[in-house]
């Protein structure tokens, strides 16, 4: 199992918050724990509720992560086998379909 190195878990999170702050008005803040080789990603809204987006997985490189959505059904996370992109990309997947677009 491989560990996370502290310069990863440093650049992880600003990469997040850059992209949220890029595309993801509606989030306050973007926060990251770990645990082992796994990185949860929680977003926080405006009035300060937390909302737990995803689960990576680090497989030994800072830009290559497997990724999970959160499952609120049952508190759980769900791997997506199928999704092949940045760590980015993974939260602009996850916000398209847990947090609320914006309407112009």
């Amino acid at each position: 199992m491989p560990v996370i190195p502290a310069s990863t878990k440093t650049s992880l999170p600003q990469r997040l918050r850059a992209r949220a702050k890029a595309n993801w008005p509606q989030l306050a803040g973007v926060h990251v724990r770990y645990h082992g080789q796994f990185a949860y990603v929680t977003g926080e809204l405006s009035g300060g509720e937390q909302l737990p987006l995803m689960r990576l997985r680090y497989s030994g490189s800072a830009h290559r992560w497997a990724l999970a959505s959160y499952k609120a059904s049952n508190n759980s996370y769900e791997d997506q086998y199928w999704f092949s992109g940045t760590t980015e990309d993974a939260l602009d997947f996850i916000c398209s379909v847990l947090v609320s677009p914006t309407t112009d």
